[in-house]
């Protein structure tokens, strides 16, 4: 597909996709033309970059563990310092925290959608 299309269904500027391209996210192939062609693959990967951009990480450290959210998973990362290591220990107890809050926030929703939908109670 081309770069239109994936900003459409991605709902991502074009000029968003490019970013990533430049940062090596992603790597669409060429056409005879030049234009870029993107699999239906990049969907889901513009997803996962999108979220985890979302939860904070840079763009240089999404890099560095994309791989590891391709199956099957061949782990490997000779450069991985003791900083990285902790900065993505510390962006994982991050999400783990809003995760947490992001499900007590719902489960309060449901239990007042539930009290709602009972409706008035009598005593």
């Amino acid at each position: 597909m081309r770069i239109g299309e994936l900003s459409a269904r991605t709902d991502t500027p074009r000029r968003l996709l490019r970013y990533y391209e430049e940062q090596g996210l992603i790597t669409p192939a060429r056409c005879a033309n030049g234009y870029r062609d993107y699999s239906e693959a990049f969907v889901d990967r513009i997803a996962q970059i999108r979220g985890l951009l979302d939860a904070g990480l840079p763009t240089r450290l999404i890099k560095q563990i994309l791989p590891c959210l391709d199956k099957p998973r061949i782990i490997h990362f000779a450069d991985a310092t003791p900083e990285m290591i902790a900065t993505l220990e510390g962006e994982r107890d991050r999400m783990t925290d809003r995760i947490n809050c992001l499900t007590r926030n719902r489960d309060a929703i449901a239990d007042y959608l539930d009290t709602v939908r009972e409706g008035p109670q009598t005593t």
